[in-house]
């Protein structure tokens, strides 16, 4: 397997099939955490690599596989790119998860099944995340075409086509799909292919990479002298890192820097020397497991002293509001931001909570209750409380 190229996200609405879709393009399944297995849902970011092949001799769709060997003519195929899959929790509850995801995604494959009517909530929820974030390549998975008829599955077509019409996703495929079932799998990565290109590496800048989750990978009672360092996990933004590294991570405690160093990096599940941009990798780094257990530096940025992004306990925002609330099934009227109320706020990886302290009806003075490390120009994503759930209500850009 070659080194990931690109960042894909799985977004869509619970049960719509994210997880059994990337276990039948990669042979992973992405739930591991104990409550997701129980529950069987996707609690936190899963992440799983393949790599996509074409046979030179066959011709269409069926050229495409997960497989170095070609399912039609049994002769060897050819290696096309290495892909980083990132599967996001569907359910209403974990929409900061989804968010954070979204930071890392290069495109997205929007999951939506056949069997249900078109939009669900979180269908349109994450849609709209993918918009204000900035996705712009996206693939419509239509998943579960084994459980409809054919004029059922039309009909569904059809609602997902008035769904996204003047959305980011309007000119997007629509590609049915059964993932329990591996029917129509060759047509998709077709798909991926033509519509979700490789990034810029943008080698040359200073590295900037979002972390997503950390670890302490040590069992307990491991000898001391044998304790590997905290483990982080993300994506790089820009630049390239490189093992022997001197880095630090953002925001620390009071504000601080976090010193640490590169001790081995795992990109694709190969040990290598340097990681640039597309896919996600792993850090072992020096710093003491603790720090980085149960996800504990998940939000921060990794990179080089002085180079990072400025530490913010406030900023002023200029803000974009959408006229309802999305993510419920009932529709919410979104009115102007209120001063004192409290919203969730999504900045790449991370999630804080901001207090509106004052404002007019575009920019509004918000502070942080955990700060963030974020330049000007950054889009945030804004949600208000709506009775017991987090609800999307816009964006806005750092001043």
């Amino acid at each position: 397997m070659g080194l990931p190229e690109v960042s894909i996200g799985l977004v869509g609405h619970i049960d719509h099939g994210k997880t059994t879709l990337v276990e039948r393009l990669t042979g992973v399944w992405t739930d591991r955490h104990s409550e997701e297995l129980k529950r069987g849902i996707t609690i936190k970011l899963g992440y799983a690599n393949c790599t996509f092949y074409k046979c030179e001799k066959c011709k269409g769709p069926e050229a495409y596989s997960p497989t170095d060997k070609c399912p039609k003519c049994g002769g060897p195929a050819k290696e096309l790119r290495t892909i980083s899959f990132v599967d996001a929790p569907g359910h209403e509850t974990l929409m900061a998860t989804m968010l954070s995801g979204a930071s890392l995604m290069d495109g997205a494959l929007l999951v939506i099944a056949a069997n249900e009517p078109c939009p669900q909530p979180q269908t349109k929820e994450h849609l709209m995340a993918l918009e204000i974030i900035g996705v712009k390549n996206i693939v419509i998975v239509q998943n579960k075409i084994d459980l409809v008829t054919e004029e059922q599955a039309i009909e569904n077509y059809k609602q997902i086509k008035e769904f996204v019409k003047g959305t980011i996703a309007e000119n997007a495929p629509i590609i049915p799909v059964s993932a329990q079932h591996g029917t129509n799998i060759d047509v998709l990565i077709e798909a991926i292919e033509k519509h979700i290109p490789t990034p810029e590496k943008n080698i040359d800048l200073d590295p900037i990479m979002y972390i997503a989750r950390s670890f302490d990978v040590n069992k307990p009672g491991t000898e001391i002298e044998k304790l590997k360092g905290g483990v982080v996990g993300g994506a790089l933004v820009q630049g390239k890192l490189k093992v022997g590294d001197e880095v630090v991570i953002c925001p620390g405690d009071n504000g601080k820097e976090i010193k640490t160093k590169i001790v081995s990096l795992n990109w694709g599940g190969q040990n290598v020397k340097s990681v640039t941009r597309g896919g996600t990798f792993g850090i072992e780094t020096t710093l003491d497991p603790y720090y980085a257990k149960a996800d504990k530096l998940s939000g921060k940025v990794l990179g080089y002293s002085g180079k990072l992004p400025p530490v913010l306990n406030q900023f002023n925002l200029e803000v974009h509001l959408l006229e309802r609330a999305v993510g419920s099934k009932e529709e919410l009227n979104v009115n102007p931001l209120q001063k004192g109320e409290t919203l969730m706020l999504n900045i790449g990886t991370s999630t804080t909570v901001g207090i509106v302290k004052s404002g007019t009806k575009s920019t509004y003075l918000l502070t942080l209750k955990i700060p963030v490390c974020a330049k000007k120009g950054s889009r945030v994503t804004l949600a208000r409380r709506f009775g017991t759930r987090w609800r999307l209500i816009g964006y806005g850009i750092i001043q």
